[in-house]
């Protein structure tokens, strides 16, 4: 059986890396600091304990040419499992990436027009104020005391610092904060027991949205990353996030404070509708996300 995965891993990792070079030859650009390979052998390291609902290995459970477009997708937004910024799912018989809170931040920084992003929590009692200039909602103050922590959410705002210095704000109320996780993949556990940083992780989303489609980054960078956002958001199947893990990773956080993609397919794959998945928590996936409701405009995003 060892020797089935290594031969199983060695296939995979050379056809992602290939398809990768050629990738790399039509215009993509992959971050300096990124090793696909040590990625790769990062992401076989997690997909070991990945397991589908009855208890199979992800690599014995799901297609090859699956887990080579997860892997791939994964490479292309130059993600990293070990960093916490993506985690593997199993679907009937497909593995799909999404990605953390830590991996939104992280390829929205790829953008050659976003120099940082980020987010806060607005409870009641806090002295917030912003305003509409010329269509676009601008930040003017949020006076908050460490007693409000404690208090209700009244809502959440993400800032999306551009290459110009410009701060471009997003605010979102409770309820439509609320509306998004109910169209979530997320357990409503989740939601209820880590409210601040799910609230942020979602105004996050929202706030990357625009920039996402209206980059002129590469088309194959953007259709990756809508790729792995739409695995986020799919209505039709039961949540698998795995809660301890996503525990794990708001702890890092506060410690620091398919559209498909044609030619970035390994193979094509005949379209499947797997049974919906109850859930099921292994300790070894991370998230610390909503995953898969349908990627559409409204507040499922």
């Amino acid at each position: 059986m060892a020797n089935q995965v290594a031969i199983i891993q060695k296939d995979i990792t050379d056809s992602v890396n290939n398809k990768l070079g050629e990738l790399q030859k039509e215009g993509l650009v992959i971050p300096p600091n990124y090793s696909a390979s040590n990625a790769l052998k990062s992401a076989f390291f997690k997909l070991q304990e990945v397991k589908d609902k009855s208890g199979r290995p992800a690599l014995e459970a799901c297609t090859k040419d699956s887990i080579a477009n997860a892997l791939l997708d994964m490479t292309v937004q130059g993600l990293s499992p070990a960093k916490t910024q993506c985690y593997f799912v199993v679907y009937g018989s497909k593995l799909q990436l999404s990605r953390s809170y830590f991996g939104t931040q992280t390829v929205l920084k790829r953008l050659s027009n976003v120099k940082d992003i980020w987010a806060n929590v607005i409870y009641q009692d806090d002295e917030f104020d912003y305003e509409n200039y010329h269509g676009r909602e601008r930040l003017i103050s949020h006076k908050t005391k460490f007693e409000n922590r404690d208090k209700d959410i009244l809502g959440a705002y993400a800032i999306v610092q551009t290459t110009d210095d410009e701060e471009i704000l997003t605010v979102m109320t409770k309820k439509e904060i609320e509306a998004s996780w109910s169209q979530s993949k997320t357990s409503q556990a989740v939601h209820k027991k880590f409210p601040q940083e799910m609230a942020k992780r979602t105004v996050i989303n929202r706030a990357a949205k625009a920039f996402i489609n209206t980059s002129d980054d590469s088309d194959l960078l953007i259709e990756a990353i809508n790729n792995t956002t739409e695995n986020e958001f799919e209505s039709s199947r039961k949540d698998i996030t795995p809660e301890q893990d996503l525990a794990e990773e708001i702890n890092q956080n506060a410690n620091q404070e398919m559209i498909d993609i044609p030619k970035a397919k390994v193979q094509p794959e005949p379209e499947q509708k797997p049974e919906p998945i109850e859930a099921e928590f292994t300790e070894q996936q991370d998230i610390f996300g909503e995953p898969p409701a349908n990627m559409q405009e409204g507040p499922g995003f």
